[in-house]
């Protein structure tokens, strides 16, 4: 089954579409558990420190409850030591605790009560140390009865011990999440290789059949091609062969029809002797005027056989200028060219110089722009083609204007020129432009001696060389013929031979 190229274009944008979209939610979800990581290793680090600052105070009150402990037994000042350290620690520890959860309304009373019992707990070891200082023991003695010190002490543990305990839940918490976060990315990685996987090779299965069948096609067209070429070469040489036959019958045709044709026009000659005798006779015999006999036989040798004489002259005349003009294109198409460098400026000045007489009647002028120097072709034939468009130029001018003529060359691609011969002459109507360069084909006013053969001619010899002519008019206005012919004509006689 041939996949068309209409199929595979949208199937391969689809595969190509949905590889595209799996890749951005793979890429998306990876981004997004990106930062999902580093916010929960900012809560890990942040819980960390909680956790931390929360031991430290709890070590902090412990160390200095039993410095005051130390104190208040052996009244050794050496307990004390710890003392001022520990409570620092403490108080800077709870300072940290409160940046970090300042935020969280969950720890906001929290905060708040610890700060409290921290701040009594405190106070109540500064007094007993105090009175211990000043020995007043007793009085001392009497605050430690109180157990308010334990009580604030077991306080503080258990305010310590919530905060460690919600930290310890909420670093489980956000280990398990990552957890599930790992596990959804290494799904979605699996399912998105195996899509991506699915799209490349039914994307490469497709691109490989196509390729396949593709080469298949352009096997069978090479192959094609080769037969065609051989076909079409057949065809050439038969068509050259029966060119050439048709020019020859033409020839022979043309040569066998003047025999008659001059036989025509030797008989007609004799006929007008022959009437001249009887106009003669008739003048010199006197016949009587009432004689309806003489004056018939005077009517037909003085109006009827002259009258028929001349048509049959005048068309033996123009069979002659036809036969003359085929016998020309058949000689054209079996003369051999010869190719040569031609002056493109000097051979059309020489072609203008022929018709400057007729230009000077018709108030004309001709404007020659070549941007080419010179070309390789046959000369003759260019002299023809030039000088039949001149001529037509000046025989179909209008005579209402002066006569204009712009001769053109240009350069094309592909190694070719075109020369473009324009006129401000009567135009040509668009119904008659495609029948110009037909044989014996006469358009227009026909008001101008000829038999329609000059265009066909030159259509004839632009052939012959290589090139090709056309022609864009427009009625009273002006016609302009451009042909495009091979800078070097031997190039294209090789590569047809």
């Amino acid at each position: 089954m041939f996949i068309s190229k209409r199929f595979i274009v949208p199937l391969s944008l689809l595969l190509l579409i949905v590889g595209f979209v799996t890749l951005l939610a793979v890429v998306g979800m990876t981004v997004r558990l990106g930062d999902r990581a580093n916010q929960h290793f900012d809560d890990v680090i942040k819980t960390r420190d909680v956790r931390i600052s929360a031991v430290e105070i709890q070590n902090a009150v412990q160390s200095a409850e039993s410095s005051q402990r130390g104190l208040l037994l052996t009244g050794n000042e050496i307990y004390l030591s710890p003392y001022d350290a520990a409570k620092a620690l403490a108080i800077r520890q709870l300072e940290n605790m409160k940046r970090t959860l300042g935020g969280d309304a969950q720890f906001k009373l929290v905060l708040q009560r610890l700060t409290a019992l921290l701040s009594e707990k405190f106070q109540e070891m500064d007094s007993t140390i105090a009175l211990k200082s000043e020995r007043k023991e007793l009085e001392a003695l009497a605050i430690i009865n109180t157990n308010r010190g334990k009580a604030l002490m077991d306080e503080v543990n258990l305010f310590v011990s919530g905060i460690v305990r919600t930290m310890d839940n909420r670093l489980t918490a956000g280990v398990a999440e990552q957890r599930a976060n790992a596990a959804n990315l290494r799904w979605a990685s699996i399912i998105a290789a195996i899509l991506i996987i699915l799209v490349v090779g039914v994307v490469a299965a497709t691109l490989l059949t196509y390729t396949r069948e593709l080469n298949q096609a352009q096997s069978k067209v090479t192959a094609l091609n080769a037969s065609l070429e051989a076909r079409v070469r057949t065809r050439t040489a038969a068509l050259a062969s029966a060119n050439e036959e048709i020019q020859r019958f033409t020839h022979l045709l043309s040569h066998d029809m003047r025999a008659p044709l001059v036989s025509i026009v030797g008989f007609t000659g004799e006929l007008e002797a022959n009437v001249q005798q009887l106009r003669n006779y008739f003048d010199n015999s006197n016949p009587a005027p009432a004689d309806p006999t003489s004056q018939k036989v005077r009517i037909v040798t003085d109006e009827e056989m002259p009258e028929a004489i001349g048509y049959i002259r005048k068309s033996a005349e123009k069979m002659d200028k036809l036969l003359n003009a085929v016998l020309k294109i058949s000689r054209e198409g079996r003369r051999e060219l010869r190719a040569e460098v031609v002056d493109l400026n000097e051979l059309i000045s020489s072609s203008s110089a022929a018709i400057y007489h007729q230009l000077s009647e018709a108030n004309g002028q001709i404007d020659i722009k070549m941007s080419i120097p010179s070309i390789v072709t046959d000369r003759l034939s260019l002299e023809q083609i030039i000088g039949n468009l001149l001529d037509n130029a000046v025989k179909y001018r209008d005579v209402e204007r002066p006569l204009r003529l712009q001769v053109r060359g240009l350069v094309l691609p592909n190694d070719r020129i075109a020369i473009e011969i324009a006129d401000n002459g009567r135009g040509i109507a668009p119904c008659d432009i495609s029948t110009i360069f037909e044989l014996f084909r006469r358009v227009g006013k026909i008001d101008q001696p000829g038999e329609g053969i000059g265009l066909a001619y030159v259509r004839t010899l632009v052939g012959n060389l290589g090139g090709d002519i056309t022609v864009q008019s427009e009625l009273n206005t002006g016609t302009t013929f451009r042909m495009t012919l091979p800078r070097e004509l031997n190039l294209q006689l090789s590569s047809a031979a």
